[in-house]
């Protein structure tokens, strides 16, 4: 299932291993405020590679987002 979330980010990004991802951490943890307020759970940040996803338990299932064309989408 791919989750979509329709607020524009428009923070800087970079690519690693096919997946959009923060380039910043800063960027990235303030995105997981937003997102922990959408789906109501903590939500954290996460290195991988050169950038930073967000990440959260979701209903019992480990969650990471990145981004695509400009919104928040899970990537794993």
């Amino acid at each position: 299932m791919m989750n979509l979330f329709a607020v524009p980010v428009f923070d800087a990004t970079v690519i690693y291993e096919g997946n959009e991802l923060f380039k910043g951490r800063g960027s990235a943890e303030q995105w997981a405020q937003k997102l922990a307020v959408e789906i109501k759970c903590a939500t954290t940040v996460q290195k991988i590679g050169t950038g930073w996803a967000l990440c959260a338990t979701v209903d019992d299932v480990e969650c990471q987002w990145g981004v695509y064309g400009q919104r928040l989408k899970r990537i794993n």
